[in-house]
């Protein structure tokens, strides 16, 4: 991926958030997922003046190389970019000598950039290696995964982060075909999953198993879910976190951790969806959701 060409990726949500999170001049703000840079950088021109910081995570080296020019002009916040997963921001935090932050903003999505390479393995769309890592320095790939996994084990992943009613038939059929050719493309593995389960209108019969797998190679929840317990200790009171996630795993943890917690005071009784107008610009905008708490100024740690 050219770190040169502009990012494809559409920051969503971008007005609500600039409104509900409120970033102000001189701040110190952690952007925990910079994707092609989009909300960094309307984060950072708020920051401008007064010394104001940007602090950008993300766990694929090859996208800070893709933000870093789009950030280079938003003059005026100084911005650090550290490849990292947001699970990290503690660590992070901690060497950079940052004691707290006025706030953070996490885009569970991954980029259309990441999406469209077909290297990535992260659709079915276009062939490509079986992969699926959003950080492809580490870990074990979707090909590790389906190749190695019991037949049980499968089935837990597509059922429980898929919501894959025919998991223990898909399972089955790959533990099967495994056996006589190990699954090395997407092309291949959506194949052997289209073969075992029906479709349902327009949704091609690989997306809930693709879901799953993604989900499992990244871990996807368990990072959010170590997120969700470092962020009130790195926020100073009254700073604001907002979480936009994707599908219903994501947002009920947000949910939940949120309203759970004498530690938050939550701003978004329900979760802040986009605009008819966005949705006309940015179909992909149509599953995210914005939920925003601030850290409890009479609660402490």
């Amino acid at each position: 991926m050219s770190a040169q060409r502009e990012p494809r990726h559409a920051p969503v949500l971008v007005a609500e958030i600039l409104r509900l999170l409120d970033p102000q001049p001189g701040q110190t703000w952690v952007d925990c997922t910079v994707g092609g840079g989009g909300h960094s950088r309307v984060i950072a021109e708020r920051l401008a003046g007064q010394c104001g910081t940007l602090i950008g995570l993300d766990q694929d080296p090859t996208m800070l190389e893709l933000a870093r020019p789009r950030l280079d002009e938003a003059t005026g916040a100084k911005i650090t970019l550290v490849h990292a997963n947001f699970d990290q921001l503690g660590s992070v935090l901690t060497n950079l000598g940052i004691d707290a932050i006025d706030g953070v903003l996490a885009d569970l999505g991954f980029s259309s950039d990441q999406m469209q390479e077909a290297g990535r393995g992260l659709s079915f769309r276009e062939d490509g290696p079986l992969d699926m890592r959003l950080d492809p320095t580490t870990g074990a790939t979707a090909a590790d995964m389906v190749n190695t996994m019991s037949e049980a084990g499968l089935a837990d992943v597509f059922f429980e982060f898929g919501e894959e009613r025919q998991s223990r038939r898909v399972s089955r059929k790959i533990v099967e075909r495994r056996k006589v050719t190990p699954f090395a493309t997407t092309t291949d593995f959506a194949n052997v999953v289209r073969s075992c389960v029906p479709r349902s209108g327009s949704i091609d019969p690989a997306t809930r198993v693709f879901q799953a797998l993604r989900i499992a190679v990244n871990d996807e929840l368990g990072a959010l879910d170590r997120l969700l317990a470092v962020l009130p200790r790195v926020l100073k009171p009254g700073g604001r976190a907002g979480i936009i996630s994707f599908h219903s795993l994501e947002d009920r943890r947000v949910k939940q951790a949120f309203r759970d917690s004498p530690m938050w005071e939550v701003i978004t009784k329900k979760p802040v969806e986009a605009s008819d107008e966005e949705l006309a610009r940015n179909p992909r905008s149509r599953s995210a959701k914005l939920r925003v708490a601030a850290r409890s100024h009479d609660k402490h740690l």
